[in-house]
């Protein structure tokens, strides 16, 4: 653990399983008034920030080093769904790499249940885990000078969704057709997707997906950080 200035904490985890793990039980914890004086908890790829400390850090260090967190469980209730639609320009490679058809492409992705590890890159831009090992990809070699807003997007352990258009190196394997409610300042919090929210992703036209979000995810604000 290190010090982040007079109030808070950055906590170093081992693994992207690890930091998920630690953050939801921050989470349950602060819920549950087991951690008062905690203003935020910014979960990262392989960190999570404690700010807003009211009392000493470094007696909360020692608190955290001697809990026992439980393995990450899948949290319970409705979930975020996404409608996309799967024409990518890079379905047909995803589905190479993958071995399967491209449609076995859109039926793997829309039915894996998702979670958001961690924020960043982008206002609203949220890393996704939930695809088996053996489905990992690099990302691309020559990243695109401009990839469109809504572009759904896969690259290493992470699934994304792009909420407005910049340039990447991920594979896009379909697009949300208005990405609009990834992020709207005038909603609390702003963003869709949030760090701890369950996501799914559901073929347009086959579902009830409507992009606006039916879960109720972590109210933890999201964390900055780049695309890599």
């Amino acid at each position: 653990m290190l010090a982040a200035g007079s109030g808070a904490l950055l906590v170093e985890l081992g693994s992207g399983e690890e930091t998920e793990a630690f953050h939801a039980e921050l989470l349950r914890r602060r819920a549950a008034g087991e951690l008062p004086g905690v203003r935020e908890v910014v979960p990262g790829a392989r960190t999570v920030l404690l700010d807003g400390i009211a009392h000493d850090p470094a007696v909360l260090a020692r608190e955290l080093a001697s809990w026992r967190v439980p393995p990450l469980r899948r949290a319970d209730g409705p979930a975020v769904e996404i409608p996309v639609v799967y024409d990518g320009p890079d379905l047909a490679e995803v589905a190479e790499a993958w071995g399967v058809a491209a449609a076995e492409v859109a039926a793997t992705h829309s039915g894996t249940e998702f979670r958001v590890a961690f924020c960043g890159f982008a206002p609203g831009f949220g890393y996704l885990t939930g695809l088996p090992d053996h489905l990992h990809l690099p990302r691309r070699s020559t990243p695109r000078t401009r990839v469109p807003a809504g572009a759904v997007a896969l690259a290493g352990p992470y699934t994304g969704v792009y909420p407005r258009p910049s340039p990447g190196g991920w594979q896009l394997i379909g697009r949300m057709p208005d990405p609009a409610a990834l992020w709207d300042p005038d909603r609390e919090p702003p963003a869709l997707l949030v760090p701890g929210a369950r996501v799914r992703f559901v073929e347009a036209g086959t579902g009830s997906g409507t992009g606006t979000g039916t879960g109720t995810p972590s109210a933890s604000a999201p964390a900055s950080g780049a695309e890599a």
